[in-house]
């Protein structure tokens, strides 16, 4: 906005900015957005329009898009989706050793236009990405795109406000909290909460309704993130009583926990994902934004995850589990076993020592600790599987009452949301069934 105070000290613009981040996340429109503060021309155009079969293609255009950009200066030139055209030639970042001509050619092009800027000539680059990891360090280098400016996922305020904007255009009644939306869609990129509206307005002309509820935009959610509901095939009494046990157990294990992620639902409605039914939680953003969780906290994620396996040994014995608890399984063995090798969360006889990478040790990957040691970790997992094992079972046993309270309920209405769920812990707690 004020060249002449840079200018003054000895600053020189930058000559180009990347963006990366998911996708979806808005990098073309916050492109667009800045052209349009700036007031100034925005020439676009996509990494995948310079990738032609024939050598010099795809070099041209390039020369082509900056020759406008230079006679229309001051100006912002956007190329998305860079990564279609400079990814690394090395293969350190990229994977192999690229042997295409057409494209070796139009990257240096591309470098080569950055590098011929005379003084200020007013033209700025901005690129976006996903794969940042696989781009060329050439250009990255200072002097090209030295600014690089992370485009992540929304928090809960972000999300709020752009469900707002997507949300002038369709019909909501009363009953539609943007705000609870937005805590309910934790993970969201931009695109996907444009989505979320457009099917929950597709779902409200399917019911013939003027209006969009609640009820059709948490139906939407359902769809987008676990699939369509399934009706057909599914409703045998004893596969709706298990299901609901199981579900059951991982919602009352996490009422009971104090701080843990709030349930938002608890159904036994089979979804076409294959899933039987699911729970919901409500993820704290700020800790999840931070990515920075507590010992404690992970101990209370193996223990609701947990909470479905020990809701059927409970109901049906040892001999009659199922299947179903396959996931949580993985998900709980996973999740201690990174405690132990990646944070250090295990007791003196390993120390505060990463014994694995984040990617963790599979083949090709190096290794890190001796036969031994390896021993040592798999006794540690054990230790914090058991644990929380242990402690989910003596919680669920001692409110026993609550759990057939939440099976009976479930069988009765389907779903359950947090009023409902937050009643029988109350009503419950004043008869001193619950702990």
């Amino acid at each position: 906005m004020n060249p002449a105070k840079y200018e003054a000290v000895g600053a020189r613009a930058p000559r180009g900015v990347l963006m990366e981040g998911p996708p979806g996340t808005g990098k073309t429109l916050l492109a667009r957005a800045v052209a349009g503060e700036a007031g100034v021309p925005f020439i676009s155009a996509s990494g995948s329009e310079f990738v032609e079969m024939f050598v010099g293609v795809g070099a041209s255009r390039v020369r082509d898009i900056f020759t406008k950009a230079k006679k229309n200066a001051p100006c912002i030139i956007f190329i998305d989706e860079i990564d279609a055209v400079a990814k690394s030639r090395s293969g350190q970042a990229g994977g192999p050793q690229r042997g295409n001509d057409e494209q070796e050619q139009t990257l240096n092009q591309i470098l080569t236009e950055m590098d011929g800027f005379q003084g200020n000539t007013g033209i700025v680059v901005i690129a976006a990405t996903n794969r940042a990891d696989v781009l060329d360090p050439a250009l990255l280098r200072p002097g090209r795109f030295d600014r690089r400016v992370p485009v992540d996922l929304p928090d809960r305020t972000g999300r709020e406000a752009i469900l707002k904007v997507h949300a002038r255009s369709k019909p909501l009644d009363g009953s539609v909290d943007l705000k609870v939306l937005a805590q309910r869609t934790t993970g969201f990129s931009g695109a996907s909460l444009a989505n979320l509206l457009n099917e929950a307005a597709i779902v409200t002309a399917r019911r013939a309704k003027e209006e969009i509820s609640m009820s059709e935009v948490e139906y939407a959610i359902d769809r987008l993130t676990v699939g369509m509901e399934k009706r057909t095939g599914m409703s045998s009494a004893k596969r709706q009583e298990l299901v609901a046990y199981h579900e059951a157990g991982h919602a009352v294990m996490a009422a009971l926990l104090p701080g843990f992620d709030e349930v938002g639902k608890i159904t036994i409605v089979p979804r076409s994902s294959g899933a039987g039914g699911f729970t919901l939680f409500l993820p704290d953003d700020e800790r999840t934004d931070s990515g920075m969780y507590p010992r404690s906290f992970l101990e209370q994620r193996l223990m609701v995850a947990l909470g479905g396996r020990v809701a059927e040994e409970l109901r049906y014995g040892n001999n009659e589990v199922t299947t179903g608890a396959s996931s949580d399984l993985q998900s709980v063995a996973d999740l201690a076993r990174r405690m132990v090798t990646q944070w250090g969360f295990a007791s003196d006889t390993l120390g505060a020592t990463a014994w694995e990478s984040p990617n963790g040790s599979g083949f090709g990957m190096p290794q890190m600790a001796s036969e031994k040691t390896q021993k040592k970790i798999d006794a540690e997992v054990s230790k914090i599987v058991n644990k929380a094992y242990d402690g989910c079972k003596k919680a669920i046993v001692e409110n026993r009452a609550l759990l057939d309270a939440v099976v009976v309920k479930l069988l009765e209405d389907e779903t359950i949301g947090t009023n409902e769920l937050d009643a029988l812990v109350v009503s419950l707690s004043l008869a001193g069934l619950t702990n």
